[in-house]
């Protein structure tokens, strides 16, 4: 089969594109025959050895795939039948025409709903939905202030938190402030510009309940001073490239929290793997995100999809930060 491979740590411009041997199937396993594979920041860091885990060398990058179902292991409980179109999390092995995912991180993508955009359900929603229900416990009629709201994990966040009835004040670059707008944020600022002012004049001198911080860096600080009493800031990541300290007096004062939410903790990815632990977790959430979507309430989208070959440019499109939702590989196109 066709795949990816990174034999030693380098930038991801630098993988090979080679014909290795399909991966065997293990027990709990599930093969899919992958008809596309998310391309990600993180994957940078991954292939350069720069994650916080590290696969064994070598091996295929991709850790969320959308495909068919080409078998299953003979332990698998209530196996999915061959050809039923799903999306998968993976440790890793998802840019490459056929990958293994375990069964409980296959989640079958129900009749009428496209195969493609399911590429965002793996990991960039159930981040962003974690996030706000598990972290902030977002209720209706919250104020919610959403970075990084025309990417992957941002638009997710307005998108769950409009479903969830809360209200959105969305930040992004000017040229896509139509894209939170159409997904329901009430307020859309430009990511350029300072913000404190505006979030505070949007919630009547209140702050907001929540905030999704996919930035860190200088927005962090800034961030915290527009939680409302009682509020938190959920950080997620931090594409800004600054790892923010925090002004404890801040969360003193104003009786507001900090948390953090690694969606890889619940795949398995932490140290201690609890995946089977996670497992029921994990699978309540994806559920409530497939109805969602069969609903109308979420729209993933996918900005670009290249075949496997294009991955230079696939990457290229990421860095350049214009996406407007997913970028996929399609490793089984010719």
């Amino acid at each position: 089969m066709r795949a990816l491979v990174c034999e030693s740590w380098r930038e991801f411009d630098d993988l090979e594109l080679k014909e290795i041997a399909p991966p065997p199937l293990r027990p709990g396993g599930v093969r899919i025959a992958v008809e596309g594979a998310g391309v990600s920041f993180a994957t940078q860091l991954v292939v350069a050895g720069k994650y916080q885990r590290k696969p064994p060398l070598p091996f295929v990058p991709g850790t969320e795939i959308v495909g068919r179902v080409i078998e299953s292991a003979p332990d698998v409980p209530a196996p999915l039948p061959p050809g039923t179109p799903v999306f998968a999390a993976l440790d890793w092995g998802g840019m490459a025409e056929e990958a293994v995912a375990d069964a409980m991180h296959v989640v079958a993508i129900p009749p009428g709903l496209p195969l493609l955009p399911a590429i965002a359900l793996p990991i960039s929603y159930p981040t962003a939905a974690a996030a706000l229900l598990w972290r902030a416990r977002l209720a209706p009629g919250d104020w919610v202030l959403v970075h990084g709201a025309a990417a992957g994990v941002g638009l997710a966040g307005v998108e769950l938190a409009t479903a969830l009835g809360a209200k959105v004040i969305a930040r992004c670059g000017a040229g896509k402030r139509a894209v939170p707008l159409s997904r329901g944020a009430a307020e859309v600022l430009d990511s350029a510009a300072p913000f404190r002012e505006a979030v505070m004049g949007a919630t009547a001198g209140q702050g907001v309940q929540a905030v999704l911080d996919t930035l860190g860096g200088a927005t962090f600080e800034e961030s915290l001073r527009c939680v409302a009493e009682g509020g938190t800031l959920v950080t997620i990541g931090f594409a800004a490239g600054g790892i923010p300290q925090v002004p404890l007096n801040l969360l003193l004062l104003k009786n507001i929290g900090i948390s953090g939410l690694n969606w890889g903790t619940y795949l398995g990815w932490s140290p201690g793997d609890r995946r089977a632990h996670y497992a029921p977790r994990a699978r309540a959430i994806w559920d409530q995100l497939v109805g969602w979507w069969q609903q109308g309430q979420l729209r993933p989208e996918v900005h670009a999809a290249l075949p496997l070959e294009a991955f230079r440019e696939a990457m290229a499109t990421v860095r350049g930060r214009d996406a407007i939702g997913r970028v996929v590989l399609l490793p089984r196109q010719a």
